[in-house]
Parts: C-alpha cells; sequence; structure tokens
C-alpha cells in the first residue's frame, strides 16, 4: 500500500477539514508533498478512546494493541514515530472507516483536530498503543504479551505519566515498572486517590507521586538505567513517602 505523506501546513487548514468531509482531499496536490511510504497492510483499529465506558475503552485499547503489534510495528521505527506518517494515513485511508466510527469528527473542526489529527505524543491514543506494543515486543515473550498489555491498561494513569517524561520513555524502565507492579499486586494501590494531604493537587494518585519522585531525583538517582530489584527498592521507598508500606514489604519477605 502506498501512502502519500502530507505537507506541512494541514493541521492549522480547516479547508483541509472541510475536503476530508468530502471526500476531495485526495485530489488536491497542494496538501502532498513528493514523499511516499510503502506497507504491506493497514488494518482498521480503534485511534481514540475519549469515549465510552471503561470496559468500551479497554476492550478498544486491546484491539488497538493487538493490530498495532502484528501489522504495524514493522514498518520502519523512525517512520512508525512520526506524527505526519499517522496523520496522512488517517486522512487519505481511513476516511470512511473515521466518519463511521467517530461521528463527532463530522460535528466540528476542533473534534476533527482533537481525534485525527492531535499531536503525536503522550495524549494521542495512537502513540500510547505504538508504544506499548513495540516496548512489549520488544522486550516480552509471547506467552506474557497479554499479561503486560493488561498491566499498561490496569495503570493507563501511570503509563500516561511514564510516557509523559521523555527521560523514562525507554522500554527497559517502562517493563521492569509493570513487572513491579504485577509481583507486588499494586494496581489498585496506585490509582487510588492520596487522601488527607492538604499540600497536594485535589487528585492526586499514588502512582503519579512515585513517577514524580523518580523525575525529582534525576539523575541522582538513574532510575531508567536500574535492574528490576534496585529499582522495586526506590519505588517502595517512594510509595511510602505517601502512604505505610509495611504491608507491600511483609509480602517480599513472604515471597
Amino acid at each position: 500500500m502506498e501512502i502519500r505523506l502530507l505537507k506541512p501546513g494541514y493541521k492549522n487548514n480547516e479547508q483541509f477539514y472541510l475536503d476530508f468531509l468530502d471526500g476531495t482531499l485526495n485530489d488536491k496536490e497542494e496538501y502532498f508533498s513528493e514523499e511516499r511510504v510503502y506497507i504491506e497492510e493497514a488494518p482498521n483499529f480503534p485511534i481514540y478512546m475519549g469515549r465510552g465506558s471503561e470496559e468500551e475503552k479497554r476492550a478498544q485499547f486491546e484491539e488497538a494493541f493487538q493490530v498495532i503489534e502484528k501489522s504495524y510495528i514493522h514498518i520502519d521505527r523512525e517512520q512508525m514515530m512520526e506524527e505526519i506518517f499517522w496523520h496522512s494515513l488517517l486522512c487519505t485511508k481511513k476516511r470512511d472507516y473515521i466518519l463511521s466510527n467517530y461521528p463527532k469528527v463530522k460535528e466540528s473542526y476542533s473534534d476533527f483536530q482533537n481525534i485525527v489529527i492531535k499531536k503525536f505524543d503522550w495524549e494521542n491514543y495512537i502513540y500510547k498503543c505504538v508504544l506499548g506494543a513495540q516496548y512489549v515486543e520488544d522486550n516480552v515473550s509471547s506467552d506474557e504479551k497479554e499479561k503486560y498489555y493488561n498491566l499498561i491498561l490496569d495503570n493507563l494513569d501511570l503509563y500516561n505519566y511514564i510516557i509523559k517524561y521523555s527521560i523514562f520513555r525507554n522500554d527497559k524502565f517502562l517493563i521492569n515498572i509493570l513487572s513491579i507492579i504485577g509481583d507486588l499486586e499494586l494496581s489498585d494501590i496506585l490509582k487510588a486517590k492520596i487522601k488527607g494531604r492538604d499540600d497536594l493537587g485535589a487528585d492526586e494518585r499514588y502512582g503519579r507521586r512515585v513517577i514524580f519522585e523518580f523525575n525529582k531525583s534525576y539523575p541522582i538517582v538513574m532510575s531508567p538505567m536500574l535492574e528490576k530489584e534496585e529499582l522495586q527498592e526506590y519505588f517502595i521507598e517512594y510509595l511510602g513517602y505517601y502512604r505505610d508500606t509495611s504491608d507491600i514489604r511483609k509480602k517480599l519477605v513472604l515471597s
């Protein structure tokens, strides 16, 4: 499949949106560069999980992880992490799928910007899924992939905070953190709200604060480079700043 790459300038062009809606975008040469990307297949997958029940969102994430793992992560990695590739694919090849599955796009230009041509960073759902699928594929055996995808989804708030910080956006750190959470069964604790701390924000979660402490201690503590056992000690220490961790340490002794 040939994908023609868009030229810069489309993101703040409302006419581009109108041409997408009426199906004439592919006929407008002024939107395209001379560059092409060739991929074997480009199956549909959920691109936006900002609406629906928690069960529906989880199912959409699971589908996206599976499709991206099978059909997209074998694309040249530099290309796969380029915003222009995904926006070009969505706008030139996925119009019917998008309009059918995300009808809000028809209602306003801002919805189109938020769903289809959103900046390709930690807040973008495709970005979240591409990064997660790539890290799991590169570091986890086939029989454990589902376990790690579930750990990401059980800890999505913490996952977002990890990939938000460039220093933590590496596969070893993420997989080690997920392993620690899974081994110590910390998911419910980490996504719980912190209570009784007036010095913190109104919606602080334990997981966010642990990642905050890792960020604050860097580079004194080079956490992205640590082995799992040492990372685990710091993880429990930082969690201990916000709650009693004697139950977790007891679990470690008994394990």
